[in-house]
């Protein structure tokens, strides 16, 4: 056996594990659910075949498919630039060398490691319509209260909020991509006169233009699989006002399994939501892909 072969069976024994994991953890559970979502299955039970009528009675016969999706969809087209603009304004906050900037980075990236059902019982208790702190402050304010998490129309926006005080993780990616940005270049503008916002605009946003595209990605995944704020603040209501598709999935499959588990027809609701999301990320990226600055050579 020659060195060559001896170094190619090592390197397939070292990339062995990965590729094992991938195939029990990742494919096989897709494979699996694909099957399952073409069954009548509750989990229990042998799966009976019943071919495509999940997916007939998803799109035809549900009264909560189509509300959801335009929830969803909504959801998605807010929360997503809302949750990239903040990042982006608090990473060129902290970027500044100014003083006591680590506290504040400090205090910014907090609620990313707090426990996530903890931080959300805390804004379940600040939405509180009777003694939270949101109506206490709008009435100090002299301003009307509301029902916040029990009206319709301030749930959603509601709940938007809470996702924005979470965009921690966001801006340290954002802060990482503005630190790269080599300072030659914004010294040789100030040089030529181009003042902040035109630095700004003209060379850091072009120039993180790949940390951008980046983001926009995680944060559409993201978006499209919020759970634990629809969970812990609203169960999808009032009415079906936050009832956002991954929650919908829950309820279908989940939350009535002791009664009624629809596994099956859970699973045909994820295939449908994996397609909308490759969709939706296949078609952002050939828009985005022109537009990013992508580095001298590449």
């Amino acid at each position: 056996m020659t060195k060559r072969h001896r170094d190619t069976i090592l390197g397939y024994l070292f990339v062995s594990p990965a590729i094992i994991g991938l195939l029990l953890f990742v494919a096989y559970p897709m494979v699996t659910s694909l099957y399952h979502s073409f069954t009548q299955w509750n989990g229990l039970t042998p799966a009976k075949w019943v071919g495509l009528d999940n997916y007939k009675f998803l799109f035809t016969s549900d009264p909560t498919f189509w509300p959801s999706l335009k929830v969803t969809v909504l959801w998605v087209v807010i929360s997503v630039p809302a949750t990239l603009a903040a990042g982006l304004a608090l990473a060129v906050v902290v970027n500044r060398t100014i003083k006591g900037v680590k506290v504040f980075r400090t205090i910014f990236y907090l609620p990313v490691v707090l426990p996530a059902v903890a931080v959300l019982t805390l804004w379940k208790y600040i939405y509180d319509p009777t003694y939270g702190l949101a109506n206490q402050v709008l009435t100090f304010l002299h301003l009307p209260t509301s029902l916040w998490l029990g009206d319709a129309h301030v749930a959603l926006p509601a709940i938007l909020i809470v996702g924005v005080w979470s965009v921690g993780g966001t801006m340290m990616i954002f802060l990482a991509g503005l630190q790269a940005v080599p300072e030659e270049i914004q010294e040789a503008a100030k040089v030529d006169g181009a003042n902040a916002f035109r630095r700004f605009t003209r060379i850091t946003l072009p120039m993180i233009g790949p940390i951008m595209m980046l983001q926009l990605m995680l944060a559409l995944n993201g978006a499209f699989q919020t759970f634990n704020q629809v969970a812990i603040l609203t169960k999808g209501g009032p009415g079906h006002s936050t009832n956002l598709l991954m929650y919908k999935i829950y309820n279908d499959g989940f939350a009535d399994f002791i009664t009624s588990p629809q596994l099956g027809y859970a699973t045909a609701e994820v295939w449908v939501l994996f397609v909308i999301v490759m969709l939706v990320t296949v078609v952002m990226l050939r828009l985005t892909r022109s537009r990013v600055y992508q580095g001298e050579g590449a």
